[in-house]
Parts: C-alpha cells; sequence; structure tokens
C-alpha cells in the first residue's frame, strides 16, 4: 500500500461522536450486508483532496472530514437480503424487505419490499388495513408467552384474524 493510503477499517468511535445504527427486534440480516455509516465513508469530495488527513500525522491545522448523516435506523421485523449496502441516514420502516444487492439510498416505508440499484419500492407486502393493522400491534413488543400463545396465526397470512386476537388480550 502506498505513502498515507488507509483502508477501511474502522473501529466504532474512533473518530469520536460519529452516526449511530439502530437495528430493532427480530430483524433478519442476511451474510455481507454492508452498513455505511458516516464515519466510514464521509470523505469530503468538494475538498482538493477526498483524503481523510486527521486519521494521519499532519499537525494541528487538520479539519475532519467526516460529516454526520444521521442515524441509520433499521425497524422491526424487517429482512435485509445478501450483499445489500444501506447508506447512512437511512430509516428503514418495520416489516420491509432489501432484496440481495439493493443498495438503498433513501428512506423505506413500512412493509414495503425494495429493490435495485438504486433501491425501488416495488410492491408492499400487504394492503393498507393489514399493514395498519401490523403497525397498530406491534408484536414485535409482546411477550414471549403471548408470542407463543399466538405462533399458530404468526406463521400465517392472517393478519386479521392475528388483529382480532390483539384487540381480545389488549383489554
Amino acid at each position: 500500500m502506498g505513502d498515507h493510503s488507509t483502508r477501511a477499517v474502522w473501529e466504532s468511535g474512533i473518530f469520536g461522536e460519529v452516526d449511530k445504527l439502530i437495528i430493532g427486534k427480530f430483524c433478519s440480516i442476511a451474510s455481507g450486508a454492508t452498513f455505511m455509516l458516516a464515519g466510514n465513508q464521509g470523505h469530503r469530495h468538494d475538498w482538493v483532496s477526498s483524503f481523510p488527513f486527521d486519521v494521519s500525522r499532519f499537525g494541528d491545522k487538520v479539519k475532519s472530514g467526516f460529516e454526520r448523516a444521521g442515524d441509520t435506523v433499521i425497524g422491526n421485523d424487517v429482512w435485509i437480503g445478501s450483499e445489500c449496502v444501506i447508506m447512512p441516514g437511512v430509516k428503514i420502516g418495520d416489516g420491509a424487505v432489501i432484496g440481495a444487492r439493493t443498495v438503498v439510498t433513501k428512506d423505506v416505508d413500512p412493509y414495503s419490499v425494495v429493490v435495485g440499484n438504486p433501491g425501488q419500492a416495488i410492491k408492499k407486502r400487504f394492503t393498507e388495513m393489514q399493514i395498519e393493522m401490523l403497525l397498530e400491534m406491534k408484536w414485535w413488543d409482546w411477550s414471549i408467552e403471548i408470542l407463543q400463545e399466538n405462533m399458530d396465526l404468526m406463521c400465517s397470512a392472517d393478519i386479521e384474524a392475528l388483529f382480532e386476537r390483539f384487540r381480545y388480550f389488549e383489554k
């Protein structure tokens, strides 16, 4: 490797306060998924050099080239396929599915299916009414006991029946 070149081997917090990756409950993240955070991709392309001089020994006049992009938030029950790239500051809604090798560059609505480069929503997993039910139930916050009692409907497509049970035990 040439003089002053750098490789992407970063540890959390090495540059102080950087953006966070927040992952919800019951998420499935396949192998090779990459979460780009500002601290490991924030090179300034508008400066003379995009090199992060602040990681080397160049004196007191060096400015940090890393800019916050905002936290990256992955909702609950999100499935992220193999080798996806999630760009910094993106928010992926509950129940979303991100297809293999998708590059997510913008926020994803709950229960959307997103594929491609750049990622595009191609459909919703359920009807708007069913999505409202799922978001109201927030099943990912249920106790293990309640989940176990309702596993017959959790492992089905019958959202309406699960919602009826939810309304009953919520009282």
